[in-house]
């Protein structure tokens, strides 16, 4: 989950060079919307299992995905496109996108409410297999299946396509890239609608687990800014690989010592690598990831 929020930080950073704060409300709004996709197809109390299962993950993913592109488009239009068209200094979209991250947060507090609301149960069957003592579910499976293919689609179509060459070539050097006639409103819109399209898919895929919520999004969204900056600001497969180790190094410490280190692990390697290595563990710009 982590990488897959982390992604929508760094693609918006590399073109950019930008934070986008409000990303966290759009894995939150794509949360929500993968919620009532599926409880509108579902009966309450119902008991749901086999092939049907796993379409309704398809179901509520996809929902969850088309609502978090549409918002990322929306606060790109509202909250950067002014600015840039003004050539405003840069701490004003900092601010800008704090706003629209609040105003969504409330929002989404005010109309769906602010206690944690729990996806319909899609699986229960239990326990699939053990591993070291740890049961995994098979709700766990999908999430992690889902994910990883995400991931790898992202990689491929950032290194293989011709929209993918155009964030790439502007991540790199917009001027140029202009010049040689890409439009570059039109690889911004892009890249803040893929970085929504995965970021609400995930806030769908984090509700099957932890339930969702209006402020849902603040700690996965700083946590995956975390490893987005551990993995290199503006590098794809540097989110990815950061938004993992951020996981495994959390779960473990919490396995080992106790759940209560969990923050305090995350950001402390947040300050280890802005210490030892700030561009990350594979450097800082998108472009370079080709």
């Amino acid at each position: 989950m982590y990488a897959l929020i982390a992604l929508g930080y760094t693609l918006v950073y590399g073109v950019l060079q930008l934070i986008n704060f409000a990303h966290s409300e759009v894995f939150m709004l794509g949360g929500f919307a993968g919620l009532f996709a599926v409880r509108a197809v579902t009966s309450p109390g119902e008991n749901i299992g086999g092939t049907k299962s796993v379409m309704l993950v398809v179901f509520g993913v996809l929902v969850g995905a088309a609502v978090g592109g549409v918002s990322a488009i929306v606060v790109e239009r509202v909250a950067y496109r002014p600015l840039r068209r003004r050539g405003a200094p840069r701490l004003a979209f900092l601010i800008s996108a704090i706003g629209m991250s609040l105003l969504l947060v409330n929002l989404a507090g005010k109309e769906f409410g602010r206690l944690p609301i729990p996806v319909p149960e899609l699986f229960t069957d239990g326990t699939v297999f053990t591993v070291f003592g740890a049961d995994v579910r098979t709700g766990q499976l999908i999430v992690f299946g889902s994910a990883i293919a995400m991931l790898i689609f992202l990689d491929r179509f950032v290194n293989g396509t011709k929209i993918g060459m155009g964030i790439r070539s502007v991540a790199q050097d917009a001027e140029t890239a202009s010049l040689m006639g890409v439009d570059i409103n039109r690889i911004i819109t892009m890249t803040f609608l893929v970085g929504g399209l995965l970021g609400g898919a995930a806030g769908f895929l984090y509700g099957m687990t932890f339930n969702v919520q209006n402020t849902m999004g603040f700690i996965p969204g700083v946590k995956a800014f975390t490893a987005a900056v551990l993995g290199g600001i503006g590098n794809v497969r540097g989110a990815m690989i950061g938004g993992l180790i951020l996981g495994v190094a959390e779960n473990l410490g919490v396995a080992c010592v106790s759940s209560s280190w969990r923050d305090v692990i995350a950001f402390g390697i947040l300050v280890l690598v802005l210490v030892l290595r700030p561009t990350g563990i594979l450097g800082e710009r998108l472009g370079r990831s080709a």
